[in-house]
């Protein structure tokens, strides 16, 4: 038996990549690159298929030393952009009153997808008060007659009680038709929303579930026996069981991987990620150490569907310049990969003699204002890596990296063109794709308030250095570009989490409700193929929403491991803390330890009323033993417990920063420290509920043990 290794494949539109990873050190054994296989008869699951093949062989790895496999796909994204979905047939239940409500809210009509592209549902409605056999057939004959594929089952309450959707579901599985129920998707009240979101993940069913049923073939006839996962789009990764259930969570993966990579490998507390291709670039938040995530929206409709927040722009490397008036009006949001050119950058000097330029309409309807380069060796698009390269941001070495000579040849006949130098040519160019980038970023900044002079600017992907450090430089930020850049997707594949999530609506929850609901997400993610030693369960209360969350990440082998970095010293880690909170480094005390987590407070003395008095401030910041800040704030209070002190010394502290009023009582928000464990209870209305999932939360704790916590309001 060779080592063990994991390995990862990512589908996107261009490449399907592979990586194989040490299972233990998690250093890369083998990468690779093949065009996607979208015009073949098997669609991307040839190309799957092809790598998957090509990469062991070409170690030498035996099928039985692969440990984990996974792929990220952009095919269910892809699939609702083109509207390559099916057509949904929809029975809406109902009883009583809410029959009338249930009537409308169950059917959602056409849904735009996109520009243009609509996803058809048909529907029909059943009282579900004594829901008949021949009534279910009856339904479903009418939705099929009409041209339904695949049904989805929706009624009012399903979420406190399935039966009657599962009725549905079994009635069309046994007429070899594809169904779900809305209650599988989400269980949360809100019909609308609910039966929208299953809508969407039934039209998909059909094409993915092709997919899935080819690869896990080609899985099995390579005789890998570890199960097959997929990226999910928060970041973490399922069973292939379970896609076939909810491939609707497959939306989006492709943007998850390559932050999860970067997390990963880059020990970054606050930043904002880009992954920067050849025709778009995609950013995300990362705040604390972890990725934010919000509801997906397809078509301007909000789902019951958490992925990450990605932005996406028309920006990358191949982004073409456009001309008007003779000035430079625009870059992208064309590419050069859509025009079918090459890029100016990485042409022969030769074939850039006698260089002319023209302007050219890429697809059909564009006006003719993109500015290409004939040579005598043809025609080039010129492109932002040309003007990055030209202005030398991109650095030898990098996949992007071009060197001067040939950008120089090029962008001095545009310049000529239009009455400046090559390289002020370049510059308007780099300056438009910046401002442009920067609306975006900055809008995410102000949303998840965010510190700018502690935020890191982190490239990914293969075009990360022609826009990242030109950028940086311009805003005075913060900067790197990721480990493995090009391949930092396909890593994040390989080392992803089991994720399983569950949200019900439940008003005031008790100890009753939280317990049944951290049971229920245990099961799912061992379903889901997560080992049950490695389950962290965090618990979230949305008072405002009544909705209580669920969410259990895991790993699939029996231990999950950092990527064997070397711990810090605290003096390194003092100057990170300092940093975060904006304090000199010497005014930071390391005030408590524990586990991987270490509690550096600076406090101030802050006077007013002409002096006289004297207020004191306190700052923390809670650093991980890989040097990442996992909590920040200043006019805060924090203290070091025991497990045996959580009745009366814990129970004081929270007493102590409670605010009392006539009305009511505001507990403070609280965030503990433990073990490996942040427990984040700033969500909880009542002391009683904080202390009910603390002590789920400390069962295993001995009663030495300790926890930080660190209170505010």
């Amino acid at each position: 038996m060779g080592r063990k290794v994991r390995v990862g494949i990512d589908v996107g539109g261009t490449f399907t990549d592979a990586v194989v990873l040490d299972n233990e050190t998690f250093e890369i054994i083998e990468k690779m690159k093949i065009p996607t296989t979208h015009h073949d008869e098997d669609g991307v699951a040839k190309g799957i298929v092809q790598i998957l093949q090509s990469i062991l062989e070409s170690k030498g790895i035996a099928p039985e030393d692969v440990a984990f496999i996974a792929h990220g796909t952009t095919q269910a994204t892809n699939a609702l952009l083109e509207g390559d979905v099916a057509r949904v047939g929809i029975l809406g239940m109902g009883a009583g009153m809410d029959g009338l409500s249930a009537r409308s809210e169950s059917n959602p009509g056409q849904i735009e997808l996109a520009p243009g592209k609509n996803l058809q549902t048909y529907h029909t409605y059943q009282d579900s008060k004594n829901l008949k056999d021949e009534a279910v057939e009856q339904g479903l004959e009418d939705l099929l007659s009409q041209g339904a594929e695949v049904i989805v089952a929706s009624e009012a309450y399903s979420v406190d009680d399935p039966t009657s959707e599962l009725r549905v579901v079994e009635a069309a599985n046994r007429r070899g038709v594809f169904a779900t129920g809305g209650h599988e998707i989400s269980q949360l009240y809100g019909l609308r929303t609910r039966t929208r979101t299953a809508v969407i993940n039934a039209s998909l069913i059909p094409k993915m579930m092709e997919t899935a049923n080819m690869t896990e073939k080609s899985v099995k006839n390579a005789n890998i026996t570890s199960q097959l996962m997929i990226m999910r789009c928060d970041g973490g990764v399922m069973s292939i069981d379970e896609v076939r259930k909810r491939p609707i969570l497959t939306m989006l993966s492709g943007l998850a991987a390559g932050v999860a990579g970067a997390l990963m490998y880059e020990k970054i507390s606050d930043g904002i990620f880009f992954e920067v291709g050849g025709t778009s670039v995609d950013i995300s938040v990362i705040k604390n150490g972890k990725v934010m995530i919000q509801n997906a929206q397809v078509g301007g409709h909000r789902t019951y569907l958490q992925s990450l927040d990605v932005r996406t722009l028309g920006i990358a490397g191949g982004s073409m310049i456009r001309v008007s008036g003779g000035k430079i009006v625009d870059v992208g949001p064309r590419s050069a990969h859509i025009a079918g050119k090459a890029y100016e950058c990485f042409a022969d000097p030769g074939e850039l003699k006698d260089a002319q330029v023209l302007f050219i309409s890429p697809r059909e309807g564009d006006a003719a204002e993109y500015a290409i380069v004939r040579g005598s060796g043809g025609e080039f698009s010129f492109t932002l890596a040309g003007a990055a390269n030209l202005l030398g941001y991109v650095p030898e070495g990098d996949y992007a990296y071009a060197g001067k000579q040939s950008a120089e040849l090029a962008w001095d006949a545009l310049g000529a063109h239009l009455g400046m130098s090559g390289e002020s040519a370049a510059r308007q160019v780099m300056d438009i794709a910046i401002e442009k980038t920067m609306k975006t970023v900055n809008e995410m900044i102000a949303e998840y308030e965010l510190d700018r002079s502690f935020v890191t600017l982190v490239g990914g992907g293969g075009s990360g250095a022609v826009l990242i450090p030109a950028m940086a430089e311009k805003e005075q930020m913060k900067w790197q570009i990721a480990k493995n850049a090009p391949f930092i997707s396909t890593i994040g594949v390989a080392l992803a989490m089991v994720k399983e999530q569950i949200e019900r609506t439940v008003i005031n929850p008790i100890e009753a409700d939280i317990k049944r609901i951290r049971s229920d997400v245990m099961d799912k993610i061992v379903q889901s193929g997560a080992s049950e030693e490695t389950v962290e369960i965090m618990i979230e209360i949305d008072n405002q929403k009544n909705i209580l969350r669920a969410i259990a990440t895991g790993s699939t082998e029996l231990r999950s491991k950092d990527l064997g970095q070397a711990a810090l010293t605290e003096e390194e880690m003092r100057s990170i803390a300092a940093s975060s909170v904006d304090v000199p480094p010497d005014s930071m005390v390391l005030a408590a330890q524990t586990g991987r987590w270490h509690l550096f407070a600076s406090e101030e003395i802050r006077k007013s009323f002409f002096g006289l008095l004297k207020k004191k401030r306190t700052s923390v910041s809670v650093v991980d033993r890989e040097g990442v800040v996992r909590f920040k704030q200043a006019g805060v209070h924090y203290g070091q417990f025991a497990k045996k002190q959580r009745h009366d010394a814990f129970v004081a502290f929270l007493d102590d920063h409670t605010i009392y009023s006539d009305a009511n009582a505001t507990i403070p928000k609280v965030f503990l420290f433990f073990r490996e464990k942040m427990l984040d209870l700033t969500g909880m209305q009542t002391k009683e509920q904080m202390l009910s999932i603390l002590d789920m939360e400390t069962e295993m704790l001995g009663e030495e043990e300790f926890w930080l916590a660190v209170a505010y309001q």
